[in-house]
Formats: C-alpha cells, sequence, structure tokens
C-alpha cells in the first residue's frame, strides 16, 4: 500500500505545474543556500558560514499562492516544521485550536519560538505564539532555524525559531499592492499594502480581512489585522525605526465531529510594538530595540449537546515587554563576534466574568522577570574552515540560572559546497500557566532541556541553477513538563523525555526561464510518539510561466501522523494537490484562481477536527 501511494505521489508530482513570479525563482524552494540571514546570530551573516540549518522563504514564495496567512507555505516549504490546521483560514486559540507548529518533533505549545524581526511574540501567561496574528502582507521572508537557538535567543526557542523578517522599502519612490477574493463556503479575503520612500523617510502600512462561514456548523470566522512601519535613516550608518501589528479576530470552536460544542465562540485581540535603534557599519552591526506585546481573550467555553451552558466568560490580559541589545563586529580578519543582554518582563491577569451579573472571580495575577547574557564567537581559521562557538546565561526569577552552550563548524569544500556541524542546547522554562493556572499547576517546574546534534551537506551546481542540501539530526530532550496523576490528582511534572532522529533533504532547479522545480523531504524517528509530528513529509512543487499566464501547483504527502497518543492512539496518511493559476490582464494587474486538496482527501491534523474537502477561490491583485 505505501509503494503504491509513493508512486502515485511520483507519477503526480511529475504532472503537476506550479509557478511562481520569475522573480521569485530564487525562493521558490525553502533551500537558499547563498543568503544573507540575520537569524542566527542577529547580525547580517552569509548562510555559508553558519553552523546551523536555516531556511528562507522568501515574499514572492509565501504569496506565490495568495494566502494571507505564513504557516501554509511554512508547512510546505520547510522540511522538518509540521503545522496543525482545522479550516480554510481560522486556527484559534485555547480548547480546539490549531496552529500548533513543531520541528523535528519539538514544538507544539511553547517550545517553539516565532520572532518578528528577531523580538520574541508570545502570550505572556500561556507562553504560545499565536497563529492567527501572522500575515504575508507584514513579511519580506521568513527564516526558520531548524534546532535549537537558545543560545542566542533563549527560553522558548528549544526546537527551533520562525523569523518573521518585516517588509521594507529601499528606493524612493511609492508601491501598493491591493488584493480581493472569495470562494467556497463564503469565504472572503481583502488587503492592502503600501510602501513609501523619499529620501531618508519610509513607510510600510497595510490592512487585512478575512471571513469565512466555516465547512462546519458552528465555525464561522472573522479576523482584521493592520501593520505600520516608519522608518529614518539619520545617516548611511544609523536607522531608527518603530513598527506596530494589531489583530482582532472572533473564531467559533465547532468541537471534535464526535463531541461537538456549543457556543464555544473566542474575541481575541493581539498586538505588538517596537521601537529599534539600528547601525551598520559592514565590520559592525547592532541594535538597540524595545518592544511590547499585549492580548486581551474573552471567551465561551461553551458545552457539548445536551449539557447545561457555562456560568462565566473566561477573560484575561496578558503582556511581554523588554528590550535586546546587541552588537556584532569584525575584531580582525576572518572574525564575526556577536554580544547581547535581553531582558523580558512577561505575565498578566486572567479571571472568569460571571453571565448573570458580572461578578469577577480571579484565576492568576502573575509576572515574572527573565534576563540574560550571550556571546557568539565565529572564526575563519582557513580559507576552507569557519569554527563556531556561544554561550548564554539565562537568569529568570523563579526557576534560576541555565547555562546554555553551543559549538559548529563549516568546511567549504570548493566554492559551491558546505559541509557543517552543530551541536547545540535548547532549553525552556515553565509557563504562567503550567506553573499557577489550574489544578495542575506546579510553582516548582523546573525548565525543559534538549542537546541536539546535527551534520548537513549543501551544495550547488550548473551556475546555481541546481541546488540541493542534506541533513542529519540527532536530539534528546528531557525534564519536559506532562501533566500527571499524583496522589490522587493531576499535577504538571518534569517527566518527559524524547529521542529524535532523522533526515531532512531539500532541492530547488530552475529548468530554464519559463520552469522551476522545487522538492523537500524529511523523516522522523522519535522514541515516543509525539503529536503533530508526521514520520515523512514530501513536498513536491513546480512552476510554469508563459507570457500573461502563470501557474503554481504542489503535491504534499504526509504519512504516520499522529493525531492522538497513548489508548486513542491514531495516525493519519494524506496526499494533498493544490493548484495555482492567474493572468496578466495589464501591468501589475492579474485576475486568478486556484484549488485546494484536490483530490478531496478526508484527513485530520488535529483530532476530531476534519479539514475541508475540495475547495476553490478566485480573485483579483493589484499592484502599481
Amino acid at each position: 500500500m505505501m509503494k503504491t501511494r509513493l508512486l502515485s505521489i511520483v507519477i503526480l508530482g511529475s504532472t503537476s505545474v506550479a509557478v511562481a513570479a520569475q522573480e521569485s525563482a530564487a525562493d521558490s524552494a525553502s533551500l537558499s543556500m547563498d543568503e544573507v540571514v540575520v537569524t542566527g546570530t542577529r547580525g547580517r551573516s552569509d548562510v555559508r558560514h553558519l553552523p546551523m540549518t536555516v531556511s528562507v522563504i522568501g515574499h514572492g514564495r509565501l504569496t506565490a499562492n495568495y494566502d494571507d496567512k505564513i504557516l501554509p507555505s511554512l508547512t510546505q516549504q520547510v522540511p522538518g516544521l509540521f503545522a496543525t490546521s482545522r479550516g480554510l483560514l481560522d486556527y484559534g486559540v485555547s480548547r480546539g485550536s490549531a496552529g500548533s507548529m513543531k520541528v523535528r518533533g519539538i514544538g507544539g505549545m511553547a517550545d517553539l519560538l516565532v520572532l518578528v524581526d528577531g523580538l520574541p511574540q508570545y502570550a505572556g501567561l500561556y507562553g504560545h505564539p499565536i497563529a492567527d496574528a501572522y500575515q504575508t502582507l507584514m513579511a519580506d521572508k521568513v527564516e526558520v532555524l531548524r534546532g535549537p537557538a537558545s543560545v542566542i535567543y533563549g527560553s522558548n526557542a528549544m526546537g527551533g525559531v520562525v523569523n518573521i523578517v518585516t517588509r521594507t522599502m529601499l528606493q524612493d519612490g511609492v508601491s501598493t499592492h491591493l488584493q480581493l477574493q472569495g470562494g467556497s463556503y463564503g469565504t472572503l479575503q481583502a488587503s492592502a499594502t503600501n510602501r513609501f520612500r523619499h529620501g531618508k523617510f519610509f513607510s510600510i502600512a497595510g490592512a487585512d480581512y478575512g471571513r469565512t462561514d466555516g465547512h462546519r456548523s458552528r465555525s464561522g470566522f472573522e479576523q482584521i489585522s493592520g501593520f505600520a512601519k516608519l522608518g529614518y535613516d539619520f545617516t548611511p550608518y544609523w536607522t531608527l525605526t518603530g513598527d506596530v501589528n494589531i489583530t482582532y479576530f472572533e473564531s467559533a470552536n465547532p468541537g471534535e465531529v464526535t463531541n461537538p460544542y456549543i457556543d464555544n465562540d473566542m474575541m481575541i485581540t493581539r498586538g505588538m510594538a517596537a521601537l529599534s535603534l539600528i547601525n551598520d557599519y559592514g565590520r559592525a552591526n547592532g541594535a538597540f530595540r524595545l518592544f511590547y506585546n499585549w492580548g486581551h481573550h474573552h471567551i465561551n467555553d461553551g458545552y457539548h449537546p445536551g449539557g447545561h451552558p457555562g456560568k462565566a466568560f473566561y477573560m484575561h490580559d496578558d503582556r511581554m515587554g523588554g528590550f535586546s541589545l546587541y552588537q556584532s563586529i569584525e575584531l580582525f580578519k576572518g572574525n564575526r563576534t556577536t554580544a547581547g543582554i535581553d531582558y523580558q518582563h512577561f505575565g498578566g491577569h486572567a479571571w472568569n466574568r460571571a453571565f448573570a451579573d458580572g461578578t469577577e472571580t480571579d484565576i492568576v495575577r502573575k509576572a515574572v522577570n527573565e534576563v540574560a547574557g550571550y556571546i557568539d564567537f565565529r572564526q575563519d581559521v582557513a580559507p576552507w574552515l569557519t569554527l563556531d562557538a556561544g554561550v548564554r546565561l539565562d537568569h529568570h526569577s523563579v526557576t534560576g540560572n541555565e547555562w546554555i552552550p553551543q559549538g559548529g563548524f563549516t568546511v567549504r569544500m570548493s566554492r559551491q559546497a558546505e559541509l557543517k556541524g552543530m551541536v547545540s542546547k535548547g532549553f525552556r522554562n515553565p509557563t504562567l500557566r503550567e506553573m499557577y493556572m489550574y489544578g495542575a499547576a506546579n510553582a516548582g517546574l523546573r525548565p525543559e532541556r534538549m542537546m541536539s546534534y546535527e551534520i548537513s551537506y549543501s551544495q550547488r551546481l550548473m551556475q546555481g541553477r541546481l541546488r540541493y542540501g542534506v541533513s542529519l539530526f540527532y536530539l534528546k530532550a528531557d525534564n519536559m513538563v506532562q501533566t500527571m496523576m499524583i496522589g490522587g490528582r493531576q499535577r504538571n511534572t518534569n517527566t518527559g523525555n524524547t529521542e529524535n532522529s532523522g533526515i531532512e533533504a531539500e532541492a530547488a532547479y530552475l529548468l530554464n526561464n519559463h520552469l522551476t522545480l522545487n522538492t523537500n523531504y524529511s523523516y522522523l524517528h522519535m522514541s515516543h510518539p509525539q503529536l503533530s509530528a508526521p514520520a515523512h513529509k514530501l513536498f513536491l512543487g513546480a512552476g510554469y510561466s508563459i507570457g500573461r499566464f502563470r501557474f503554481n501547483g504542489g503535491l504534499q504527502y504526509v504519512a504516520d501522523l499522529y493525531t492522538a497518543t497513548g489508548s486513542r492512539e491514531r495516525k493519519e496518511d494524506f496526499v494533498l494537490l493544490d493548484l495555482t493559476a492567474d493572468c496578466r490582464l495589464a501591468k501589475g494587474l492579474n485576475v486568478f484562481a486556484k484549488g485546494e486538496n484536490l483530490l478531496a482527501q478526508k484527513y485530520e491534523t488535529f483530532l476530531g477536527f476534519p479539514m475541508p474537502r475540495t475547495t476553490f477561490m478566485g480573485g483579483i491583485s493589484w499592484n502599481f
């Protein structure tokens, strides 16, 4: 059966065609081995000199299928990364929420860190990212570091980081993009983005609206988002920027098909703001960044058919703020040393508000602090060899101190090939929810810890038209927080562990000016079954353009995906085929149509939440 499915994938993949704009051909796969990246060391670095594995998804690839959310493209384009879904547009929060991201089997609630321009983004009380808040309109590119990044980014980066690099405007002028689309299940999406530069001043602003009735009863969703960034170049070396992003959405959780919910509704506001002073002298670059994230959650937990409605809303206000100060400098030839200090204050207030009379009952009111210092030292010891070593000391006001080391090497076997190796530690401090909220709370929890070992090889052939890379990894995590029955009651405790190993491969080929091909595959072996982490994930994509027409599509195969473990163990296998076509009516003006799950697969990535069968969308895109 498996061989038959794999053969079907190869046949379908060879006949599926896809395209991004020719300008995005270089990033049509996540493999971008000659990119300048900022995620590995905070400062700008040639990825060929870094020992860690970084995937880069450019703006052209993020928007090739006219998606307004970032996660669908990452799930397709980044080997080893998988995110759960439950419907056409929304991920939701609280019970029944999707958008759980894992890299190499590590992630889920708080073990994978999402950054915006290098600054952490997660809910202060619960410690996890909010998937609905990350829109393509704000992203110039997304850099995914696959593996621990705790030396540079601290807690929550145990499994890796997803860094959203926001858009900018480099040349004088005005650029505006408008997009409108609609389709299955009453789905409507509209977005507008404007970029402007005049001399030393630049700005980017955007807004996005989306709504759907949902493919299941009581699964409607509506969202509005806005993003703005202002900047001023004082000199060629110093820039001041300020940005803000606000998202509001109303979401309904229909519950599991076999155990549905009534009136499980939520109204969520998320916001983030930052002020950054950036310097770039070439041999030295760094920044001082102030940031503040906040959220307000208003949730009706609902009830099951035949049950009784709840008596109160769950509500909370959470916050996370702080600063990041770092400087990267070339101390001598072939050297790059980065040092930094991070400070975070996070917490919030959660309470219940009675339906009947508005009486409020506190659940928790708590905040903690975290401060850390780190240094990363990278040195070319020969024209063909670079060594890297780093260490971080992190202090949490409750759990205390944590030392985090890493080391690695890069061997440039030629101008077109690199061999890399990396040993690194990742960790995660327990969240406020785990320590102080609900009956299983345990204020004595200790940090989760993980050691990771990785070796990778990448090469470019045919004047860069063909690129490929392979990575092997092994990781061992322990002290992981799990909820256990202790003394007759549930209690969060540091008892979980896992050993994961696997292989990741990716390739991109620019066949000619009309056709591009890309693929990636990952295999994950887990000592213990992990939710939302498939053993096999394969993506085949291709792009074709001719004259006014462009076609973009991809085939994704997922196997041995655990949607439940233990006594309810369940695994999913499925094949998804997506196609997009557009036509240029005039300069900058395109009409498009797209279909998703064209094989009408019946599948789930989240237990009890079947995904829609075939869906269609169509619309118009205008750049001027």
